[in-house]
């Protein structure tokens, strides 16, 4: 049976990118991002809030952008797969984890459109999606449930 896999991610970087250089030349930057999400507790009926942190590892042109133009703070959407890690760590423990290979990398609007055209400007059109430029995820700002329905 053939499978899927694939993850979209909302979430603001919990600390600045980091980037290297393979010795192949090839370039990748490691993102930490931490994903909120918002639900009513069914005991108590109080609003919690639980967090998700993910490392994201973008290669290639994409990486130079994201070394670029995203620090600590900045909300990104990512698009990629899942990838299972396993090692053994220095006291031979066996370890694991998840991660995200993104594919696209989408630089979020902190809420201003100052910010966000200064942010997209003079970046590669197709090395990273630039949500100002489309009208797409940057419509959401920051927080996105402040504006009313249109309906």
């Amino acid at each position: 049976m053939a499978g899927f896999n694939k993850v979209i991610l909302v979430g603001n970087l919990t600390r600045d990118p980091e980037y290297r250089q393979l010795p192949s030349g090839q370039a990748v930057c490691r993102l930490n991002i931490a994903a909120n999400r918002q639900f009513k507790d069914r005991q108590t009926g109080n609003a919690s809030q639980e967090v998700c942190f993910v490392d994201v590892d973008v290669w290639g042109n994409q990486a130079e952008a994201c070394r670029q133009y995203l620090q600590k703070g900045r909300p990104v959407l990512v698009e990629g797969r899942l990838k299972f890690d396993s090692w053994k760590d220095n006291e031979g423990q066996p370890r694991s984890k998840h991660s995200i290979v993104a594919n696209v990398v989408q630089f979020l609007s902190f809420g201003s459109a100052e910010a966000n055209t200064e942010d997209s400007a003079g970046a590669e059109e197709g090395t990273f999606a630039a949500a100002s430029k489309r009208g797409g995820a940057a419509s959401l700002g920051s927080t996105p449930f402040d504006d009313e329905l249109p309906f």
